[in-house]
């Protein structure tokens, strides 16, 4: 029986013959250079933003992320129900396919006369320009997971949002997050694989797992209209093109039961003076995408709170869900509602500084997934993707003087307003109280008690300068373990 070690040793038998073409028929040589043509437009940058970023980088860090995240090949972008996504989203690929075949054209009228082809070693080098691509983006791609800041864990608003109220995506999402072991284990395959196509041995092994773990990411995401569909399918092609090369072998192995000797082209162009720059080089590449970006990222997650969620500490022994169970308006008690765009239905403290109300409002949805940020009022991952009339507050604590300060996180911040806040985690929301920046992000100034540990009584005024006084009684819920688990282990301490 035909084993993974078989199939490895096979594929190590590698022979470096002349770099004269072996035995191409015309077809495979049209074939090719539309293959060449059509790979190099999906894996070349074709961003200008994308070099200035290289050549240009803040630090090490922005270097490496620019590198491994590439440029994403994308000439048209169509609108689709939820936004930008949907099988519209692969228009560039066949944009790409009309390319190639114009290209290859005119390559095959060009090279009726020529007499130096080298397709062998033309496809070796595209080989290898697809393995690194999809070894980075792979990398990359695991780490976000591997240190779970992809899918945050649910909110406690979240986990009391109505199902309907979800977009498809956020709904995957918000599962994903819920299963934050499955989350890291994905992560460490994305990892483990794309290092595998560093090394040409085991190339065929990080191909085959490459394309599994893809193709489910995106057909779930296609599935949820999750907007990573066509960046996941991407790799999966990728590495579909990789296998082509061993096809053949595979099937006579585990197919046919037969034995395999397989002899693959490499070109000579190791020599005595040059294999330590290579393998320095390798080496180099290594350590600095698999270790150093590792270390950067895990940086970001634990010590930098540069993710998607708020990671400043909310009230102490505050989070919960709360029903409103007294609301005074100017004075005047406003009875339940659910028809109140006014009146408070319900309340959170999340167990970071948010402050969530419900009131019968409709608000804009936003489609996005959510992008970390340092600062804490910039993360929007727990109001992304989902309905229901929920409104945002960031607030800082004074605790000598029990007050709040607070300002809506829905608000649309400008590019400079946003270039500011991001400097640090915290606003400094008491010292811009009053003040003319201050009065731009609108900040809120609200008094609070604790007359009992399951009782919180809010007084101040809202946007609208209406004088509220708020009695907010916590809801007894119970979770199942990993909520309990999330929130004992993964709240942050500045």
């Amino acid at each position: 029986m035909a084993t993974i070690q078989q199939l490895e040793r096979a594929y190590s038998k590698e022979v470096r013959i002349s770099d004269k073409d072996q035995d191409w028929k015309y077809w495979e040589k049209v074939g090719f250079r539309f293959t060449f043509i059509f790979f190099i437009l999906m894996v070349v940058p074709l961003d200008w933003e994308w070099y200035e970023k290289v050549f240009k980088p803040d630090s090490l860090y922005d270097f490496m992320a620019s590198i491994a995240g590439g440029s994403r090949s994308g000439w048209i972008e169509i609108d689709t129900e939820s936004g930008k996504w949907g099988f519209a989203s692969y228009t560039s690929w066949w944009l790409n396919g009309l390319i190639a075949v114009l290209g290859a054209s005119i390559w095959t009228i060009l090279a009726r006369n020529g007499r130096v082809k080298q397709y062998d070693a033309l496809y070796y080098w595209l080989r290898v320009l697809v393995r690194y691509r999809i070894a980075l983006g792979l990398i990359a791609f695991g780490f976000i997971k591997f240190f779970p800041m992809q899918m945050p864990f649910p909110s406690l608003a979240n986990l009391n949002t109505d199902l309907g109220e979800y977009a498809p995506f956020k709904l995957y999402w918000q599962i994903v997050g819920v299963s934050y072991k499955y989350e890291i284990f994905l992560g460490f395959l994305e990892i483990a694989a794309g290092s595998l196509l560093f090394f040409r041995p085991t190339v065929v092994i990080g191909a085959i797992i490459n394309a599994g773990v893809l193709f489910n990411i995106a057909h779930a995401n296609i599935a949820y209209d999750g907007a990573v569909h066509v960046y996941s399918s991407y790799f999966v092609l990728l590495s579909l093109f990789l296998l082509l090369q061993y096809l053949p072998a595979i099937w006579k192995l585990f197919i046919l039961r037969e034995p395999v000797s397989t002899y693959y082209y490499v070109p000579g162009f190791l020599k005595k003076w040059n294999k330590p720059l290579y393998f320095g080089a390798k080496a180099t590449i290594v350590v600095l995408f698999i270790f150093v970006y590792g270390y950067y990222r895990y940086e970001r997650f634990y010590d930098e709170g540069r993710l998607k969620e708020p990671v400043l500490p909310g009230l102490t022994h505050a989070a919960g869900h709360y029903e409103v169970s007294s609301f005074l308006l100017n004075g005047k008690s406003q009875p339940y509602s659910p028809a109140d765009s006014v009146r408070w239905h319900e309340a959170f403290f999340e167990r970071y500084s948010t402050l969530v109300y419900k009131v019968n409002k409709a608000n804009a949805i936003d489609l996005g997934n959510g992008t970390p940020a340092l600062n804490d009022v910039l993360k929007t991952y727990e109001f992304t993707g989902r309905a229901g009339g929920k409104s945002y507050l960031y607030y800082e604590i004074d605790s000598v003087d029990h007050t709040l300060y607070l300002i809506d996180k829905n608000q649309k911040f400008s590019k400079e307003q946003r270039k500011q806040l991001d400097k640090k985690m915290d606003v400094g929301l008491k010292a811009l109280y009053g003040k003319a920046q201050g009065d731009s992000l609108h900040i809120l100034k609200w008094a609070y008690e604790r007359p009992t540990a399951e009782q919180i009584k809010l007084k101040g005024q809202d946007a609208s300068g209406n004088n509220l006084e708020i009695t907010l009684d916590r809801v007894k819920e119970s979770y199942f373990a990993g909520k309990e688990w999330y929130m004992k282990n993964t709240l942050f301490t500045y």
